[in-house]
């Protein structure tokens, strides 16, 4: 009596395993359809730090793609920063780029410095971390001949972006 009662609940538990399994493959909710794209914009302020200070400023446009696995963001900024104790100004035109929430960005920037009788042009490969609104750098300027005025080759930056417009679009 006991083996056939054991039995009977151990069919009644495998069949009602098999009809909550079909009903759970027919209710699957797919969330990766859905997407929220952010488009900001506004200027920043910053200060860039190596062998030499600068202070920079400039503007930057963020499109985030906001979804609920692996969220993206490309950005492009452009600035100038200027170093006050030599006199040398110089002009960033860059892009960077991260996948995830809490991941590290990847970046280059086009660079022109001057100190108003020589200039020079090159680019700059940058690696970054990105929290809120604060988004620090670190990369090595690639200049196309060596100068004689007070360049950071190796620079940390640490920027702030105050957005001033944002435009959100859903798509599913």
């Amino acid at each position: 009596m006991k083996n056939s009662i054991l039995c009977f609940v151990i069919c009644l538990f495998c069949i009602s395993i098999s009809a909550q399994k079909q009903v759970f493959q027919h209710r699957k909710l797919d969330f990766s359809d859905i997407e929220l794209d952010v488009d900001k914009f506004g200027p920043y302020i910053g200060l860039q730090q190596g062998k030499f200070s600068s202070l920079e400023f400039g503007v930057e446009f963020q499109h985030k793609n906001i979804k609920l696995i692996r969220p993206t963001t490309h950005s492009l900024h452009v600035g100038f920063n200027y170093n006050f104790s030599h006199n040398l100004l110089g002009y960033d035109f860059g892009y960077w780029y991260t996948a995830g929430r809490l991941n590290m960005t990847y970046g280059l920037n086009a660079i022109f410095r001057t100190d108003y009788t020589v200039n020079s042009v090159g680019f700059a490969p940058v690696v970054g971390y990105k929290i809120g609104q604060l988004h620090m750098q670190t990369g090595y300027n690639f200049l196309t001949r060596k100068t004689a005025f007070p360049c950071n080759t190796f620079f940390m930056t640490l920027r702030f972006v105050i957005i001033k417009h944002r435009n959100f679009t859903w798509s599913k």
